[in-house]
């Protein structure tokens, strides 16, 4: 049987050389994939600025222009019907496919999102290009798994990488997007997924860097690091940023149950609100409209006044609540970047007033803040920390990024504010249910990691009432590979290689990672 058990196992032992191979081809594809999303997404832009200078202040040509909009939200909306995994960032899609609790059609995701991201930008909602680059660039290691014909453990290794991929291509950041992809995506960090991630997200930051320059995403000019007298400023950042990361959590959720609990207004009804609202916007206030880079620009490059600042982030906090909210294929990954770089915009202007902060590291908190209200609303503070510093190309602030990503993650923790992608996933899975794939009798290898402080530490096999629908294949332990027996002892940072069935992998997962987290009398 080419899918039992004795092929999974004989597969596993050459995992590491195999996934580079198919890292290799993932990246590339998903590089190239990306770089075309990008292009046209630029494209988006450019004509979206001509369209709105075109129109002027002509009524007729307006009222034209609404007519458009109205369209493109009918077009986005008969994308999302069709298939409606391709709705708002793609993240917690991929995070449920991780677990065995969703399964994307990969032939229908990538266009369907690929477009749809298009529209969007072109309309003008306030979403990101990263949620959607994760999501394709998964899709191509979904779909190169599919094409090679592999099982569901290789397939799980090349959607982490495809995800790795699709963030380093968008932002130029490879070691952002091998982190996010294991922190995130995978939760795991075995040495098999490592190489091959590290593999897929640098050929793509190749090719992206080879068609769209080699240039950090964002310009800041950072004349110095913050001298340790302004660290007790940096304290309160965090602390700032870690309350408001969570009433980000908590709006995002709300705005998104007042669209569900809208019965009377189909898909495309909900779409029409986000749309027009970027036609007002586009009339008014053209700086809200995209993801909002040029507003970053702004921020960090003019003297700009409290109120304006304060006004700025109202606005964009409420307009990207109403986009994302609606279901409209797009992130909130940079979104909620521009919102903590005024939020730390904010906050240094307040210091320069009221604590005698010197002007020149106002850039600095924006920055700062970024890092920090990320890790907030993601809970994914490593990979803020890095994906800042390649953002920038400053390494000037390494120490204060990390101080100010941990406060604002223990702050978000203590409000008991869940991560904004497993909040989203409950949600679609509540719509959705468990989707998994359990018709092939597939089985599946998955690696679980071994917490300081769970039940597992210094625990002998034996001792452990282990899921009844999985085996424990291996143990591994630095460079070594353990054949787990009764008293065989658990040790802080096993790797556990649990065995099961396709069908079982969600409730495997769910309990495996329970005893590898928990504590006992919790």
């Amino acid at each position: 049987m080419e899918n039992g058990t004795s092929n999974t196992i004989m597969r596993a032992e050459r995992f590491q050389m195999i996934l580079i191979g198919e890292g290799l081809v993932v990246g590339g594809i998903a590089g190239l994939v990306i770089v075309l999303y990008r292009i046209i997404l630029e494209c988006a832009g450019h004509w979206l600025n001509v369209i709105l200078e075109f129109c002027g202040r002509d009524p007729i040509r307006i009222a034209g222009w609404f007519l458009v909009l109205m369209l493109l939200a009918w077009l986005v909306g008969r994308l999302v019907k069709r298939e409606p995994m391709i709705s708002g960032s793609g993240i917690p899609q991929l995070e449920g496919e991780m677990t065995g609790k969703l399964d994307q059609k990969w032939w229908r995701v990538l266009p369907a999102k690929f477009f749809g991201g298009f529209l969007c930008l072109l309309g003008g909602l306030a979403l990101g290009r990263e949620g959607p680059s994760i999501q394709l660039g998964a899709m191509v290691g979904k779909g190169v798994s599919k094409g090679l014909e592999r099982g569901t453990t290789e397939e799980r290794y090349l959607l982490t990488c495809g995800a790795s991929a699709g963030l380093a291509a968008a932002f130029h950041a490879p070691l952002a997007g091998v982190m996010f992809s294991l922190e995130e995506v995978h939760k795991n960090f075995s040495v098999s997924v490592l190489v091959s991630v590290m593999t897929a997200s640098l050929t793509a930051d190749f090719m992206a860097c080879t068609v769209m320059g080699v240039e950090s995403v964002f310009q800041f000019e950072i004349v110095r690091a913050l001298p340790q007298e302004y660290y007790g400023m940096i304290l309160a950042l965090g602390i700032v940023l870690g309350v408001l990361g969570a009433f980000y959590n908590w709006f995002t959720l709300k705005v998104q149950s007042f669209y569900r609990s809208a019965k009377r207004l189909g898909v495309t009804q909900k779409l029409m609100i986000p749309f027009l609202c970027a036609g007002v916007l586009g009339f008014t206030m053209p700086e809200f409209l995209g993801s909002g880079h040029a507003l970053l620009d702004y921020l960090t490059s003019e003297d700009v006044l409290l109120c304006t600042i304060v006004f700025i982030f109202a606005g964009r906090f409420i307009f990207s609540a109403v986009c994302f909210g609606s279901g409209a294929p797009g992130g909130i990954f940079f979104p909620l970047l521009v919102l903590g770089g005024y939020i730390g915009g904010a906050f240094a202007t307040v210091c320069v007033q009221y604590t005698g902060l010197d002007m020149m590291y106002i850039n600095n908190f924006v920055v700062l803040a970024m890092a920090g209200y990320f890790a907030a609303i993601v809970r994914a503070p490593l990979t803020g920390i890095i994906l800042i510093f390649e953002m920038t190309g400053s390494m000037r602030q390494m120490l204060t990024l990390s101080i100010v990503s941990v406060v604002a993650y223990m702050v978000a923790t203590l409000l008991k504010s869940k991560p904004i992608y497993e909040s989203l996933l409950e949600r679609i899975l509540e719509q959705h249910g468990q989707k998994p794939d359990s018709g092939h009798g597939q089985k599946v290898l998955s690696n679980f990691v071994v917490l300081q402080g769970s039940r597992l530490e210094e625990a002998l096999v034996k001792e452990i009432e282990w899921p009844g629908n999985c085996l424990l294949v291996a143990i591994q332990r630095g460079s070594d590979e353990i054949i787990p027996r009764g008293r065989t002892k658990l040790q802080t940072g096993d790797v556990i290689v649990a065995m099961t069935d396709e069908a079982d992998v969600s409730a495997v997962h769910d309990e495996m990672e329970r005893l590898c987290r928990e504590a006992y009398g919790r």
